[in-house]
């Protein structure tokens, strides 16, 4: 068989296919095949004067949400509802009560300054004290005001041990203020 005769005899094929469908769906009775005719069992409601509610309309705008609030894009679980927020709060803890933490440490100086010894090369650092005007030199390590213990200084702060019960505070470098009017303030 030539090419020819085989592209005719699919053009054929595909009429005598395209026949047997148009008749097909004109016995069915639908014009458009996909289309299905009308239910006769069908009968409109009877409505006297059809008006559009608006008090319905209106009652359904005032209408809020009474739901759970829960954020559809979080795998948290929703908030438990008010009445049972309340009731978790009263069973939860029933045990004895633990002692409130212990205050910060509170170092009664201010801490204002370093130097550096050149003989020994250890740092030292200066605090004044807060109900006076009194300054202490302290080295690393040492103990001054009889209860505090100098452990380390940084540049901004000094490191600060409370030696009776082994607490650590940090107190930060403060600039003393300039009271004088013949100098110039610093830059």
């Amino acid at each position: 068989m030539t090419r020819r005769k085989i592209e005719i005899y699919t053009l054929a094929g595909l009429v005598l296919l395209a026949a047997g469908m148009y008749l097909y769906n004109k016995n069915t009775g639908s014009v458009v095949p996909g289309v299905f005719a009308a239910n006769e069992k069908f009968t409109p409601l009877d409505i006297q004067e059809p008006q559009l509610r608006l008090d319905l309309l209106a009652n359904l705008q005032k209408l809020e949400y009474q739901g759970s609030h829960r954020d559809i894009f979080s795998s948290a679980p929703p908030p438990p509802p008010p009445a049972r927020a309340a009731e978790a709060q009263q069973f939860q803890n029933k045990g004895p009560q633990l002692p409130p933490p212990p205050p910060p440490v509170h170092v009664p100086a201010e801490f204002f300054g370093t130097a550096t010894m050149t003989q020994s090369g250890t740092k030292v650092a200066f605090f004044k004290l807060n109900n006076d005007e009194d300054v202490l030199v302290v080295e690393e390590g040492s103990v001054f005001m009889n209860q505090y213990r100098l452990l380390h200084i940084g540049n901004d702060s000094a490191e600060v041990e409370e030696i009776s019960s082994k607490r650590k505070a940090s107190v930060p470098l403060v600039q003393p203020a300039n009271n004088s009017p013949d100098q110039p303030p610093n830059q």
